[in-house]
């Protein structure tokens, strides 16, 4: 018999109600950040990645079905939560 274990990945969702939203929209959406002035700094400064690859554009539009992360947390863009 073969056994398939997948890891089950933790991402919060984060649900929207647009087609995308930025990067520092979604961190300030998420309360991660208090503000869209940390949010930017976060960004420039390398701390946050999205899909897996650093990212530093903080006007980088994130679409349902994106992860990024901060500060060892994944978030995932949804437009409902996930079941």
């Amino acid at each position: 018999m073969k056994v398939t274990v997948r890891k089950k990945e933790n991402a919060v969702p984060v649900v929207i109600g647009t087609e995308f939203i930025k990067l520092e929209s979604a961190m300030k959406l998420a309360n991660i950040v208090p503000s869209g002035g940390s949010a930017k700094l976060e960004i420039q400064e390398g701390n946050v990645t999205v899909n897996g690859e650093i990212c530093t554009m903080r006007g980088k539009k994130l679409y349902p079905g994106d992860k990024f992360s901060f500060d060892g947390d994944v978030y995932l863009i949804c437009i409902h939560e996930p079941q």
